[in-house]
């Protein structure tokens, strides 16, 4: 991907591509996952395009701890008592959107 060329992510933070919008705000959009791997399956997602966690600078920690913060808030406002995360870096990584983003997970 060029560095011209836009992520998927930054096309719904834009609002070129809509996006089932579960909360937002100056740092952050989180999205339901258009592909579920579970019954509460959401994208935390900066707004800042990093590419991957290898990417990360350490003015990047506000924001990333501000996500790992609104984790759990987003959960329990799902109803979950219970979740997991995950972040793919890389394309070995399983890493398919190189905006790095967070899954929250639950049942």
């Amino acid at each position: 991907m060029s560095t011209e060329e836009k992520s998927v992510f930054s096309k719904i933070i834009d609002r070129e591509i809509p996006a089932e919008i579960i909360y937002e705000d100056d740092k952050c959009i989180v999205i339901n996952d258009i592909n579920p791997k579970a019954r509460v399956h959401l994208l935390l997602i900066p707004k800042k395009p990093i590419a991957t966690l290898f990417d990360l600078k350490p003015g990047d920690k506000d924001c990333m701890g501000h996500m790992m913060l609104l984790l759990p808030q987003l959960a329990q406002s799902q109803g979950l008592d219970g979740f997991k995360t995950q972040i793919n870096t890389g394309e070995s990584g399983g890493q398919e959107v190189f905006h790095i983003h967070i899954h929250l997970l639950g049942n």
